[in-house]
């Protein structure tokens, strides 16, 4: 038997980063991760392969990826994906992913952009419309970062965000749940939003202090139905949550213009004035929008 056919064949999983080549690449690069930056790497193979089963990336899929930090999870993902765009905030991190991927899978670097920025400041990525999101997304921003890209990017249908086990339970909770709040409603007003599985702390480098948890979520086939606009349903779901514990009649006296004013505006709407935000649905808060007092006028 020849040599060669005594070596196993190739297969591209042999291009993904495991505990010894991110540790090698962090101190080559200089890099310690760090809490300021909600830095934690994944450095398990298997553990990116599920995520990408999860998030049934598929072969036609342009995925974009925030935070990628130094490429466990972006390698996994253009082996499924049609094309992977980074969005990187980090100068050492984006300056040398572009060669990580071109070492590790020179095959598939031509469908692989780089956007070195802020998530929160892009507003347009290069090449075709991306059709889904996955990302292992910092902590300390995951839910604005996730939400601004629901937003601004309208063509992405499926996303999958790996996010502290907190945030996961606030991001997928029910109306009725104790954690349902905010980010809950939101949410779901972009997409049917669920808990998607649980990450424990060993898959990461260093290991954070808190467990991680997987969140789907599946862009609405159809908006919301409602004559407000999406600021206005927010600015009910902000004033509701900020006082969460009183009914709605008292926490929406400001949002209304008066206590009287927010108790109209929910009678209107089918709501019982002493109900709470964290009973109701995004059409719920959306149909309180839709009776928002007018503004008196100022006597002459």
């Amino acid at each position: 038997m020849s040599t060669a056919e005594q070596q196993p064949p190739a297969t591209p999983s042999d291009a993904l980063l495991g505990p010894a080549d991110i540790r090698e690449l962090a101190e080559v690069l200089g890099v310690r991760p760090t809490k300021q930056k909600g830095q934690n790497f994944v450095i398990d193979a298997n553990t990116v392969r599920r995520i990408v089963r999860t998030a049934d990336v598929r072969p036609d899929d342009v995925v974009v990826e925030v935070g990628p930090g130094l490429g466990s999870l972006t390698l996994a993902l253009l082996e499924a994906a049609d094309r992977v765009v980074a969005v990187e905030i980090d100068d050492v991190l984006a300056a040398a992913l572009p060669a990580t991927i071109e070492a590790r899978m020179p095959s598939r670097k031509d469908r692989f952009a780089l956007v070195h920025s802020d998530a929160m400041l892009v507003t347009e990525l290069p090449g075709p419309a991306p059709t889904a999101l996955v990302a292992n997304l910092p902590y300390n921003v995951a839910v604005p970062v996730l939400l601004t890209m629901l937003d601004r990017f309208p063509t992405i249908e499926r996303t999958l965000v790996m996010v502290q086990a907190e945030v996961a339970d606030r991001l997928a909770a029910r109306p009725g749940n104790k954690v349902y709040g905010v980010p809950s409603v939101k949410a779901n007003w972009y997409a049917d939003v669920k808990r998607a599985g649980s990450i424990g702390r060993n898959v990461f480098w260093p290991a954070p202090n808190v467990d991680s948890g997987l969140v789907s979520l599946i862009r609405r086939s159809e908006p919301v139905k409602t004559t407000a606009t999406k600021a206005e349903v927010f600015a009910v779901v902000d004033a509701a949550f900020a006082q969460r514990r009183k009914g709605l009649r008292a926490a929406l006296a400001g949002w209304a213009g008066s206590a009287a004013g927010a108790e109209a505006a929910l009678v209107a709407a089918g709501i019982a004035p002493l109900a709470r935000g964290e009973s109701l649905t995004v059409e719920e808060f959306a149909a309180i929008a839709e009776h928002k007092p007018a503004a008196e006028r100022p006597a002459l």
